[in-house]
């Protein structure tokens, strides 16, 4: 299970660190216990994927700036007909500046921002996904302490089972192998208990390391699980994850940068200049052009001339072009791929909710009512073993598909908004 959201970005990080003391100490003594928002807090103030994230974000950032501004300038001093005692005839001093032809920098910086945001995107993309694995490992642990719950009952009816077995067997009205099945099924659903304990201890283990703790560091945990119906209507849902899932807006932003790069590509054909001045200092009367004239200035300029376009500016052209068409069909991949995932995770989270709302209000009374029928006629020798044995397991088997449906649900609700890329609508 994934969950995305479209979080405050300065905010999230700025409060999480201070929320981390806080809520590992005060939510630890609550009595609810952490629910789901509080270990995603914490979770983000310590985890080191968002950090570096951000790191790489702020460090596009500064990658923009440096675009408006030429190249460094290159000082050249020359000591000319020097002799072998350095009695030079001439001191050279040369500046050499390069300029791009007017608005390739403006491109480019353009693609630097664009290139920033794409950072920013991805850093959306890791809290999202760490907030993914912090409800995935939580709501896993929640289905284990309901499994532990409902084996505990079915363990308490194995006992009830049992006992009249024993009885019925004791008064004569029913055979030892009813006694011998009960006490086998009553072992089995023993055991079963040990492992889901095993598996609560483990799962435990996994959220403290998506929350960057010791595997055995207690969680005093809010065990409620909450099932609200998904009220807003799927083509919201699939508009809404066209315009805010993160892999969606890098593509388009990726698609503006390859459309720049044709634009650069075809600007190769433009030249680019140099400008150069030179003071020439002349010491011996020899290396004068005149008598009288001991300095010198010289001015020049340069460009580039693109004799091998052909090969060389054309095929760059040719080859932006080409990436563009790529950028392009990827942006409405991702796009058709984010709507089909979106209709496919509604449409399983809304039946999830149906079926884990059916089985609790419906199937699972039906089916106590039937066992305890059932126990009672047993013990009157109105049904056989194996007609309480099918209520018990019916009665099991209901509250077990309830608890595997409500996971099923949250876990589509973590889907879904993972592939939104958003909070989901209230």
């Amino acid at each position: 299970m994934r969950l995305g959201g479209h979080l405050a970005l300065f905010v999230m990080l700025a409060s999480a660190v201070g929320a981390y003391a806080s809520c590992t100490s005060a939510n630890a003594s609550s009595e609810a216990g952490l629910n789901a928002d509080q270990l995603v807090t914490i979770a983000l103030a310590a985890n080191p994927s968002v950090r570096a994230t951000k790191a790489q974000w702020d460090a596009a950032q500064h990658q923009i700036l440096q675009n408006y501004v030429p190249a460094d300038p290159v000082f050249t001093y020359t000591n000319v007909e020097s002799s072998a005692h350095f009695n030079a005839a001439q001191h050279a001093h040369n500046i050499t500046e390069n300029f791009q032809f007017p608005g390739k920098a403006f491109l480019q910086a353009d693609e630097a921002k664009r290139t920033a945001e794409i950072a920013r995107f991805a850093f959306e993309a890791s809290l999202r996904d760490t907030r993914a694995a912090v409800e995935t490992a939580y709501y896993q642990v929640l289905l284990d302490y309901a499994l532990i719950s409902v084996n505990a009952e079915n363990i308490d009816n194995l006992r009830q089972v049992l006992a009249v077995t024993k009885t019925a067997y004791a008064g004569g009205q029913h055979t030892q192998a009813d006694v011998i099945n009960a006490q086998i099924g009553l072992a089995q659903a023993e055991l079963q208990q040990r492992q889901y304990e095993t598996n609560r201890l483990n799962d435990i283990a996994t959220l403290n390391q998506v929350l960057f703790r010791n595997p055995d560091s207690p969680l005093n945990l809010d065990h409620t699980i909450r099932l609200k119906r998904l009220t807003f209507p799927l083509d919201d849902a699939v508009n809404m994850a066209t315009r805010e899932r993160q892999e969606v807006l890098e593509a388009a932003l990726s698609e503006k940068n390859a459309n720049t790069a044709v634009q650069l590509a075809k600007m190769e054909y433009v030249p680019d200049y140099t400008l150069s001045g030179e003071f020439d200092y002349i010491l011996q009367p020899g290396a004068q052009p005149l008598p009288t004239v001991t300095q010198a200035y010289t001015f020049g300029i340069g460009f580039n001339v693109p004799i091998f376009f052909w090969y060389h500016q054309r095929e760059d052209v040719k080859s932006a072009e080409y990436s563009l068409q790529a950028a392009r069909y990827s942006l409405e991949s991702i796009r058709l791929q984010t709507q089909t995932v979106v209709t496919q995770l509604y449409r399983s989270a809304q039946f999830a909710y149906e079926q884990a709302q059916l089985y609790s209000a419906s199937l699972i009374p039906l089916a106590r009512q039937d066992f305890k029928v059932s126990l009672v006629a047993y013990q009157s020798g109105q049904v056989d073993f194996l007609t309480l044995s099918a209520a018990l397991q019916a009665s099991y088997g209901t509250r077990a598909s309830y608890i595997q449906n409500a996971n099923q649900f949250l876990a589509g609700e973590v889907a879904l908004e993972q592939a939104i890329g958003a909070p989901l609508p209230k």
